[in-house]
């Protein structure tokens, strides 16, 4: 019986020290939001990011270089991307126009040739049938493929436009940094080795 009584005694008194030693439970509001300090510095990359990315929408650079070239180029800010954009243009164009010229020229040749007295004779520039033709076949496929190459540098210009606004988020970051440096290492039981190692900082 005292056994019995000591044994209650003991589990009791075990469990009063227990709940003397544990701490009340503490109910946490998972609703309250807690402050969240940021540095003037933080705050001021995080309005940069967000100015940066609302100045340059890839969308809006594709579709004013799309609108008229050079445009996408202007709205990025990347100016001296003008010359090359108008130069590649009107390049193109002129060598379009070029052949134009000497494909309507021998095109004109040869209807007249073909109406005179003498079609199987030379025309003005001592050029006979064969040969008028052979010219207009060449003109008109140099004509049409510098045509295509026009409409490629276009379509080009306008990718470069969308490509060159998402590459300004990268300018962002001022951490950023690649370096070369020499290494040494000198593995077990052999000899120094020398050489150089690549290390990019974000």
């Amino acid at each position: 019986m005292r056994t019995g009584v000591l044994l209650c005694w003991l589990v009791l008194g075990g469990f009063v020290g227990w709940a003397q030693v544990t701490p009340p439970a503490v109910n946490v509001d998972s609703t309250r939001t807690e402050d969240v300090l940021i540095s003037s510095a933080d705050t001021a990359n995080v309005q940069e990011i967000q100015s940066y990315a609302t100045q340059f929408v890839p969308r809006k650079a594709s579709l004013y270089a799309a609108i008229l070239p050079g445009l996408g180029q202007i709205y990025n800010k990347d100016y001296w991307k003008l010359p090359l954009v108008y130069g590649g243009l009107i390049s193109f164009a002129l060598v379009v126009d070029f052949y134009n010229d000497q494909y309507r020229e021998a095109r004109a040749e040869l209807f007249t040739l073909l109406e005179s007295d003498n079609p199987d004779g030379v025309s003005p520039r001592n050029l006979n049938q064969a040969q008028l033709r052979t010219i207009i076949e060449d003109t008109r496929r140099e004509r049409d493929f510098y045509m295509v190459i026009t409409g490629v540098f276009y379509l080009l210009q306008i990718a470069e436009a969308h490509i060159s606004a998402h590459l300004k988020e990268f300018k962002l970051n001022p951490d950023l940094r690649v370096k070369i440096e020499p290494t040494f290492e000198r593995p077990q039981f052999e000899s120094y080795r020398a050489g150089l190692s690549v290390k990019l900082k974000f």
